[in-house]
């Protein structure tokens, strides 16, 4: 007889603690590490990019697009595969491509090649990000799931925080294709670890739809472009293009996967309020962060007056506070509730950019250095609770599209975070890194309610 989707054999039983496979975890994490750093290094090596390649800034910029049009276009399609095929088969197929794709950036010469390299890239990333805490869940018992969540967003913050400060001294050294030449050895031992330690899984009962693979993809591929768009202030008809695109992809995208067991766009879990909320709280979090880390190097540069490299270390105090006070929240979600842990990190993290919006003209670095601090601990007490949260309140055989969905959550909100600065320089020109900075403890006071709002949902 075959098994149910929610017999045992679909759902092994996670490995006892002393039974945890570290070649396993080292290769998630490691595979984390990669696609979050890629993430924010472009970013800095942009105008090296573009004045190697002889492309004029407008086009350039798509080196950053390209990676992330295709992250977000992929994540929850590839989380759904997950649910199917199981996460391992997507993680290692990811990071396979990530590798390959990391490769091809260091050999392009042209701006279209670069480009195409980058978008495969993003692919790779996307399976990577779509299953990586399905995984988590599958290799840590439900009692300390909080301790691997928590190691997993120390991966993420430290990733995305530190990424300036790294390809600042690599930029330093060496040639901007160094930057995606030093995934291709990575890539390959986490491949190593990977393959013979990551946990197997039964297939699932439920079938993959392509249709609603491409219209998930378009639905908020086209959103993505619509929020650039809107943020660079570009001539109207190109804002409304993509977001009429974004509106009726999604639609039909609602109507396809209606009564569907296992929807890709998981709306049967933003029914469940602890799975909606923690979402709405990770949005909220994410955007505020985006706003912080793409404003700060402009607020510390134009406005405080600090050189590059002061800059890097002034940088450094968030990330380095978020790694150690991630994996202490994570260990104490195992006994408080998340919306307890993150309400209170959360406004600590608004407090704190609040604190940096408001420093004076001429400060110290230990004023600057403090506030940072502030603001890591803050962010570093949300993070894994919250991801704890999400994933317990989901079933187990719907992992892939929870993971996914943390994925998305996370993305959207860092590139509407980077929108927003766009927006703030648009509107009050110099004085735009301290308007962000403020907005940035808007959100962060949102995502504070949101997340106290969790200690009473059902």
């Amino acid at each position: 007889m075959t098994p149910s989707p929610h017999s045992p054999a679909n759902h092994p039983t996670p490995k006892p603690a002393q039974g945890l496979d570290l070649r396993a975890l080292l290769a998630i994490l490691m595979g984390v590490a990669l696609g979050s750093l890629d993430t924010a290094i472009a970013n800095t090596a942009l105008p090296a990019i573009a004045a190697d390649l002889h492309a004029p800034p407008a086009a350039s910029i798509w080196v950053i697009n390209a990676y992330q049009l295709a992250v977000v276009a992929s994540l929850l399609p590839l989380a759904a595969l997950g649910d199917l095929l199981g996460p391992r088969r997507i993680f290692l197929g990811g990071l396979g491509v990530f590798t390959a794709a990391s490769l091809a950036c260091t050999l392009a010469n042209t701006l279209p090649t670069l480009t195409a390299a980058r978008a495969l890239q993003g692919i790779g990333a996307g399976g990577i990000m779509s299953v990586n805490i399905a995984l988590i869940r599958l290799i840590y018992p439900a009692s300390r799931l909080g301790r691997g969540v928590g190691l997993n967003a120390l991966v993420v913050g430290v990733s995305f925080a530190a990424g300036p400060t790294i390809a600042s001294l690599v930029l330093a050294i060496a040639a901007w294709p160094w930057l995606f030449a030093i995934n291709v050895p990575l890539g390959l031992i986490a491949l190593a670890f990977a393959w013979p330690a990551l946990p197997r899984t039964a297939r699932r009962g439920h079938g993959f739809d392509p249709l609603t693979a491409l219209l998930t993809s378009i639905t908020f591929a086209a959103l993505i472009l619509a929020l650039g768009s809107a943020a660079q202030r570009e001539p109207w008809p190109w804002v409304l293009a993509p977001l009429v695109l974004a509106l009726v992809a999604g639609a039909l995208l609602l109507r396809r996967q209606a009564d569907h067991p296992a929807p890709m766009l998981p709306v049967d879990l933003l029914r469940r309020p602890l799975f909606a909320l923690s979402t709405l709280t990770a949005m909220c979090s994410f955007t505020a962060q985006g706003l912080a880390f793409v404003s700060l190097p402009f607020y510390f540069e134009e406005v405080l007056h600090r050189n590059p490299i002061e800059t890097g270390f002034l940088m450094t105090p968030w990330a380095i506070v978020v790694a150690l006070a991630a994996p202490i929240a994570g260990r104490l979600s195992d006994y408080h509730p998340a919306g307890l842990l993150g309400g209170v990190g959360l406004a600590i993290l608004s407090a704190g950019m609040v604190s940096l919006a408001m420093l004076p003209i001429d400060p110290t670095a230990l004023d600057i250095v403090l506030r940072m601090a502030l603001c890591g601990i803050g962010f570093g007490f949300f993070q894994s609770p919250n991801l704890k949260a999400l994933m317990s309140s989901a079933p187990p055989e719907r992992s892939g599209g929870a993971s996914g969905m943390i994925a998305m959550a996370r993305l959207i909100g860092q590139t509407t975070g980077a929108a927003l600065v766009a927006l703030c320089f648009g509107l009050v020109g110099a004085h735009g890194p301290t308007l962000a900075l403020a907005l940035g403890a808007v959100f962060a006071a949102l995502a504070s309610v949101a997340s106290f709002s969790r200690l009473w949902a059902h």
